[in-house]
């Protein structure tokens, strides 16, 4: 019998899998070809935090097709992406080629990211919005960032608030319900989803995956027993899709938000921390 993590893994791996030629036409590609110049919008909104990365080594962890890793790239940072879907890193290599871009990809899970690409290499892990929801270990993923940096290296996470996480759709009359678990639960919770979040027709071939919510008292707890030191944290009243259907609506930035009273919600956050 398989175990529970391997069951996880498998069935959101055959989910992403099935994402992906969704994702290479719906992210609009054509635009990073066309534009030597272009980001993507999460890129876009990190960037002012960001900072200067020029001449960093930079390790994106769970990049599936490559438009933020190769936006960071765009801003000078030598950068390395990784992720456990090879269909997506095929969309990410040809497109770095087409865009003339030296990027790293290598297929491996986040856990075995420092077997994968070599401890104390990077100066910054960077890891973008809905990544944590897929790892059922806080604790070992804050384990294996703090082993890829170098000293002194830097943690950049942008990601759903877990508040957010836990909001089932809104009722007809507008409330906002907590419906699933805000804290991580053994085992995750099974979702059936037969869309992706970007619009297309049909339906994903394997519409289940399985998602663990994370805390912010445990996300900040695993990092500092991982020798992270916080640097940063910040709360955002958007995200850049909608995840709540006619409750939100979209900026000009690409941000979406509450259309009613948004500061009702942290919908996503900006964590930053340094080693050692």
């Amino acid at each position: 019998m398989s175990s529970p993590a391997r069951d996880y893994v498998a069935i959101n791996l055959a989910n992403w899998n099935s994402r992906v030629p969704i994702h290479a036409q719906g992210y609009e590609l054509p635009r990073f070809r066309e534009d030597p110049r272009h980001l993507s919008a999460v890129v876009a909104f990190d960037r002012a935090r960001l900072g200067d990365v020029r001449g960093l080594d930079v390790v994106h962890l769970q990049c599936h097709i490559g438009t933020d890793t190769l936006s960071l790239a765009r801003l000078g940072a030598r950068m390395t992406g990784l992720d456990f879907s090879e269909p997506a890193l095929v969309v990410a290599r040809r497109l770095a080629a087409d865009c003339r871009a030296e990027i790293d990809y290598v297929c491996s899970s986040v856990y075995d990211a420092v077997a994968a690409l070599g401890a104390g290499r990077f100066d910054v892990v960077y890891t973008g919005v809905g990544a944590l929801c897929w790892l059922d270990d806080i604790q070992r993923w804050a384990a294996t960032v703090a082993a890829l940096l170098k000293p002194g290296g830097r943690l950049f996470v942008r990601e759903g608030h877990p508040m957010l996480w836990s909001l089932s759709e809104p009722r007809p009359d507008g409330l906002l319900v907590v419906e699933y678990p805000y804290f991580n639960v053994e085992g995750g919770t099974l979702f059936h989803e037969k869309q992706t979040y970007v619009p297309h027709e049909g339906e994903l071939a394997s519409p289940d995956s399985i998602s663990f919510n994370h805390g912010l008292g445990e996300i900040i707890s695993a990092l500092l027993a991982a020798n992270m030191r916080l640097t940063d944290f910040t709360e955002h009243d958007s995200v850049p899709w909608n995840p709540l259907g006619d409750a939100m609506v979209e900026d000009a930035r690409g941000e979406w938000r509450l259309r009613e009273k948004p500061e009702r919600l942290a919908a996503s956050y900006t964590l930053q921390a340094v080693k050692g």
